[in-house]
């Protein structure tokens, strides 16, 4: 039988008996996934758009209760283009650009998030993770019903995980009992506590913060304005050392505050605790209504490499960090964006396996970015020595009227693009180019026109060249890369200029499926170009 672990909110997937729990012999499938949560989501759903079967398991039917992660970046959108779901993400979120920060009433300063224009999509939404996920879901649909080898299966948890020279046996357990199938290859994107890895006696190396932090929906009519407001030291009773406000859709708030370490969970999570608490934030005669509630305890801390064998992890299941930054989710999408093209490749037989280890040694380099960044501003926001609070407090009175201090003060380093830099798949850097597109940067977006580049870039390899020749395709050993041809014609606002060419006259881009750069030059070289696209596909 299969227990719930947690309320529904959308239930998308329903439990349903398959052929496979009949079966006299285990079904082989190219790829299971376990956990569909917007990572697993993500990833089947990128897989399958591109002809991959794909198997989803999940332990329930649907999405969970509970904003939990709310805030996805712009690379997190972008992404989220590609998988089709862009425009319903961005339409049912808060966007927003504005920071405010404050130490107890004293407001220190304002940030802007997005102060250059020429991007599609906004530097940052708020959005209840029940609708990430539902939008992706619904695109999962969308993409079945078009042919995409895609499968969900819900109530279908992991209990047994074998690990052969060829394949993962698993046995699964259901509402009608066990059955057993097999996977080529195994993604777990099972969460923090992701049984999976449990199965194989892997753990996380890195910190765990004593402290706890209570999260609390709120639905209300308020007139703060749509931006983050994060204090430190609040006066409010009852906050703890810092607290953060933040608008979600529906008229809900998601409100933060910092308990600390020796706290009694039954008591603060009474709801006339968690009352007061919201009441002297916002103060006498508010109306609202608290929708959930959560305690959290966070850690900053990884496995040690994202592939044992042929199970990969992603996700929580193979990194964690604190909720300050936004770096959860969005980062977990992006291992996602990462995977989904080296192992379709893999599994064509256009790529050596091999090529997945870079999966976790790309993913690794960005979750190291990801718990260096978490654990600074962990560290800025709960000082743990009394020398640190001195410190901490002067750069907060400082910020308040010198800029030079502003960047010192540590509110949770908001979650960018992981960039490449000097890891194995990249080829030449031989363009005096900006720094925004150097090789191993994801590409930033640019007008064109009606349309923007990254939707003409789409989900292959492709040539970029901007005012100089080359071919229209070049394929090496089975891969193919597709040329978009651009011209200072088509660049009316400036912004692909400054962003790809700087001061060069011409430049050639070979760009990866997850729209990172491969490689790029000042003309077009056939024997330079071939070299990359066999380096970027693990054949160097």
């Amino acid at each position: 039988m299969v227990d719930a672990r947690y309320d529904i909110a959308f239930r998308l997937y329903p439990y349903e008996r398959v052929g496979a729990q009949d079966a006299d012999a285990p079904v082989r499938h190219p790829v299971v996934v376990v956990g569909g949560g917007p990572v697993g989501m993500a990833l089947a759903l990128d897989l399958g758009r591109r002809g991959t079967p794909v198997l989803v398991l999940d332990d329930h039917d649907g999405v969970g209760q509970g904003s939990r992660a709310i805030c996805f970046a712009r690379r997190t959108l972008e992404i989220a283009d590609r998988l089709g779901c862009g425009d319903a993400l961005v339409e049912k979120g808060v966007q927003w650009d504005v920071g405010r920060v404050f130490h107890g009433e004293d407001e220190v300063f304002t940030f802007n998030l997005s102060p250059e224009g020429g991007m599609r999509r906004p530097a940052f939404i708020n959005l209840q993770q029940p609708h990430f996920e539902k939008y992706l879901v619904e695109q999962v649909r969308a993409a079945q019903a078009e042919g995409a080898p895609i499968e969900i299966r819900g109530r279908n948890r992991v209990a047994i995980l074998t690990r052969k020279d060829d394949h993962v046996a698993l046995g699964v357990e259901t509402p009608d009992g066990p059955y057993t199938l097999e996977a080529d290859w195994l993604v777990a994107c099972d969460g923090a506590r992701s049984p999976v890895r449990g199965m194989l006696g892997l753990d996380f190396a890195g910190r765990m913060f004593e402290d706890n932090f209570l999260i609390a929906d709120v639905r209300m009519k308020a007139k703060f304005p749509t931006e983050r407001w994060f204090w430190f030291e609040p006066t409010f009773k009852g906050s703890g050392q810092s607290a953060l406000l933040h608008k979600q859709p529906d008229d809900i708030w998601r409100i933060d505050f910092q308990l600390g370490w020796n706290i009694d969970r039954d008591k603060e999570t009474k709801p006339e605790n968690i009352r007061a608490r919201v009441d002297a934030m916002l103060g006498e005669g508010v109306d609202y209504e608290v929708v959930w509630t959560s305690i959290y305890t966070f850690h900053c801390r990884r496995i040690a490499d994202f592939r044992a064998g042929r199970v990969l992890f992603a996700g929580d299941a193979a990194h964690q960090v604190s909720p300050f930054g936004a770096r959860g989710a969005n980062s977990g999408v992006q291992d996602a964006d990462n995977l989904a093209w080296k192992l379709d490749l893999v599994l064509r037989g256009r790529a050596p396996e091999t090529l997945l280890d870079s999966y976790s040694e790309e993913r690794i380099h960005g979750a190291d970015e990801n718990i260096m960044n978490s654990t600074r501003a962990t560290d800025f926001l709960t000082p743990k020595s009394e020398i640190s609070r001195i410190f901490r407090n002067a750069v907060l009175t400082l910020a308040r009227r010198h800029p030079f201090a502003r960047p010192l003060v540590n509110s949770g380093r908001l979650s960018v693009p992981c960039v490449y830099d000097g890891l194995s798949l990249n080829g030449p850097d031989a363009l005096d180019g900006p720094a925004a597109t150097r090789v191993g940067a994801p590409c930033p977006d640019a007008p064109l026109g009606d349309a923007f580049l990254l939707d003409r870039l789409g989900g292959g390899f492709t040539i970029l060249t901007i005012g100089t020749n080359a071919p229209d395709e070049v394929v090496e050993d089975g891969i193919a890369a597709r040329r978009l041809d651009l011209s200072l014609h088509d660049d009316t606002t400036g912004y692909l200029a400054a962003r790809y060419l700087g001061r060069a006259p011409a430049a050639v881009y070979l760009i990866r499926p997850d729209q990172h750069v491969a490689a790029r030059w000042p003309a077009f070289d056939e024997r330079a170009m071939r070299a990359a696209l066999r380096r970027a596909t693990g054949k160097e």
